[in-house]
This record gives structure tokens, C-alpha cells and sequence, in this order.
């Protein structure tokens, strides 16, 4: 252990349990120095450090050049800034390792950055929160996790208190079966969210499949939501739907059989994104395959994907019909090359809700992580606005 960087040591000696959340209970962290060796943390009520086994599989893994970790230990900020800046490369399980950051930041109290797991009616829900301000709930999109607003929750911090949930379904939290995974659904479980944190309201900001649950709670429960911000938000389809008599005879539990090798999986993941070559990308792949790979979470990912096709655009209960009745003043944040909700779905929002602000930026589907400094400049002015603004 003599030949353990000092740096490494001073982020083990740092650790702080009540910023941990290890879904098992305990966790192994492997830190790798770039161009020499690594060494295994194994976190539990406390951390003990170990040369690496490579017999044995780390849940996450952090790789940086030593004078990137000599500067994660002199900085209590440094963890997160290495890791937006790109030097720092986490793999695995992004929530034991951004966890893993938090705990060994060296910050205290309650607007440091924190996992930890909520009971709800809805069930066990996982999220992670920092900073101090009026509350922001952020929703992640189909298939990914909390993790994709990383990005958002370090820029806002500093002016809010960030909260990003996993929903139920995804990431770490619960995975009921039979469960509707559709857009009241997911409103349900942030509301169930917000009561057990004590929130009376708060902003919302919903990516993709997110955004449509967080359009969901204006339209529900518009007492509970003070400004929205929708992220290329899944919207009803508005022609024809040629797959939907067979969806919906389709069951979901089919999920719990994997019928697709992971490796035609990741293939389509690294398609689907559109700047495969960022970490914060590399991590979103491995959180989506961390909850496909389950029987529970491909049902969830079946399910919730299947309601996004069949929801039906017009009639008395149709979602165009609908979203012309949202309260909430609203930020629609656009992706000029998205090609999974198609920059054309702009002007119906704009023709069905004419109050709505909208802002289109050159990038794909996830704009926090393809244009962040765009969007959060965007969504911090939007949110910071006087009441009636």
C-alpha cells in the first residue's frame, strides 16, 4: 500500500457514508491512474482501499491521470469539473460512481451533492440532489436515468435545489410489474416524490419521455408546478400509426424473456445517441443497458415505449386536445437534428398553445448534454424570471 497515491488516499479518508447510497449496501469502487496500476475501495459503513482484483468485476469505475486525482483531492469541486470537463472517465454504474464523488468531495451539509433512496407510495424511488434555492424536479428520458441531467443539476445548483429523480421502471428505483408506465402514471410517483421530500411546488424539467410526464403534472396537477421546461419532450403522433393494432395486443412482460445478445443492443444505443465520443454519452450507454439487461426494467422500457406510440392525439381525452388547457407558464427547448421528436412538432405546440416560449438549438435529442451551455443559460434566465413575467 506504500506505493498508493497520496491523492487517492486523501478522497478514501474523506469518505462520508451519509452521502453514499449503495443499493446493495455495500459497493466496490476500482480508481485507476492512467498509465499505472488501480486500486479496488470497498464501501460500506465506511471505505477500505485495496490494489485492484482483477479476478473480480468493480460496480463503477473512475480513470484519470494522477495530476487529474491530485487535483480532485486539493479541490472539493474537482470530482464533478474533471468529469464535465472529460478527464475524468466513469463507467459501469454511474450512480455508485458520481456517488462515490460525493462522499469523498469533502462537503457538508444540505446542498452538497447526495444520493439517496425515498419511500413513496408510488415505491422506492432513487434520486440525486444538491444546492439550495426554490426546487427543481428533473425527469429523465425513456431509457435513461437520473444521470442524464448531471450536467444540469452542476450548473444550476448554485441557484436552485436540483433534484433528479430515476423513475419507477428505471435506474435504481423500484420496477413494479404490471405497471402502466404511462404519463399519469409517472406524474403520480413525482407527486408521491414531492410529498414524502415535503415540497408544496416546484419546477419541472422533463427530457424526451420525461418531458411528457412533466407536461402530465401541469395538466393534472398544475397547483404543484411552478414553471415547466420541456427537452424535446415526446409528444402524441399526429398521423397515422400503422404498428398500433399489433402494440396493443403486445405485452410488455414479454421483456422479462431477453431475447436480444447485448451486444445488437449496444449497437443500437450507440446509433441512437448522437455524439457517441462524449463521457457523458458512454455513461448514459451503460445506464441503459445496467436497467434493459433486467427482466423488470426491459418490461418497464416495453411498456412505457408502447404507451408513447399509442396515446392517442386527438378526441375529448386526446393529449393535442389537452395541452391546449395547460396553466403553467412553459419553455419548449428544441433540437434542430433531432430525429426522434422532429423539430416539427414545434409549431403544433406552437398553433395548440400559442402562451409557450420555445427556443431551437442546433443539436439532437438530449440537449442538456449535446448544447449544455445553451440550454442551462436558457433554462436559468426562464426560471429566474419575476412571477408573471
Amino acid at each position: 500500500m506504500a506505493s498508493l497515491p497520496e491523492s487517492l488516499r486523501t478522497l478514501v479518508d474523506r469518505f462520508d457514508r451519509t452521502a453514499f447510497d449503495a443499493p446493495e449496501g455495500r459497493a466496490r469502487v476500482r480508481l485507476a491512474v492512467v498509465d499505472d496500476a488501480q486500486w479496488d475501495v470497498l464501501v460500506g459503513n465506511a471505505a477500505r482501499v485495496s490494489p485492484a482484483d482483477a479476478r473480480l468485476v468493480a460496480d463503477a469505475t473512475l480513470t484519470a491521470d494522477r495530476r487529474t486525482w491530485d487535483q480532485m483531492a486539493s479541490d472539493l469541486r474537482g470530482g464533478m469539473d474533471a468529469y464535465r470537463a472529460g478527464r475524468l472517465i466513469i463507467r459501469r454504474n454511474l450512480h455508485i460512481g458520481v456517488g462515490f464523488l460525493a462522499a469523498t468531495s469533502g462537503a457538508t451539509g444540505s446542498q452538497r451533492l447526495r444520493f439517496q433512496h425515498v419511500d413513496t407510495p408510488s415505491g422506492t424511488l432513487s434520486i440525486l440532489s444538491a444546492g439550495a434555492g426554490e426546487p427543481v424536479i428533473l425527469i429523465h428520458g425513456l431509457g435513461a436515468t437520473k444521470g442524464s441531467f448531471l450536467p444540469t443539476v452542476a450548473a444550476l445548483a448554485d441557484s436552485f435545489r436540483m433534484i433528479a429523480l430515476d423513475l419507477p421502471g428505471f435506474g435504481d428505483s423500484v420496477k413494479p410489474l404490471g405497471a402502466a408506465y404511462h404519463p399519469p402514471f409517472f406524474a403520480r410517483a413525482v407527486v408521491d416524490l414531492m410529498d414524502a421530500l415535503g415540497l408544496r411546488r416546484a419546477h419541472v424539467i422533463g427530457n424526451s419521455m420525461g418531458g411528457r410526464a412533466a407536461l402530465e403534472l401541469g395538466l393534472r396537477h398544475a397547483e404543484r408546478v411552478g414553471r415547466l421546461v420541456l427537452l424535446s419532450p415526446s409528444l402524441a403522433w399526429r398521423r397515422e400509426r400503422p404498428w398500433a393494432p399489433f402494440l396493443r395486443l403486445l405485452r410488455p412482460e414479454l421483456g422479462l424473456v431477453q431475447i436480444t445478445p447485448r451486444w445488437l443492443v449496444e449497437a443500437v444505443v450507440h446509433r441512437t445517441i448522437p455524439v457517441a465520443d462524449s463521457n457523458w454519452i458512454q455513461a448514459g450507454v451503460d445506464e441503459f443497458l445496467r436497467s434493459y439487461l433486467t427482466p423488470r426494467g426491459r418490461a418497464a422500457f416495453y411498456a412505457a415505449a408502447r404507451q408513447i406510440y399509442l396515446e392517442e392525439p386527438h378526441g375529448a381525452k386526446g393529449f393535442w386536445t389537452r395541452l391546449a388547457k395547460l396553466v403553467p407558464v412553459s419553455l419548449f427547448i428544441w433540437g434542430k437534428r433531432d430525429t426522434l421528436v422532429p423539430i416539427g412538432f414545434a409549431k403544433h405546440v406552437r398553433d395548440t398553445l400559442p402562451s409557450a416560449r420555445h427556443l431551437e438549438l442546433d443539436c439532437g435529442h438530449v440537449p442538456q448534454l449535446e448544447r449544455p451551455a445553451q440550454t442551462h443559460a436558457a433554462i436559468a434566465e426562464f426560471l429566474q424570471e419575476a412571477p408573471g413575467a
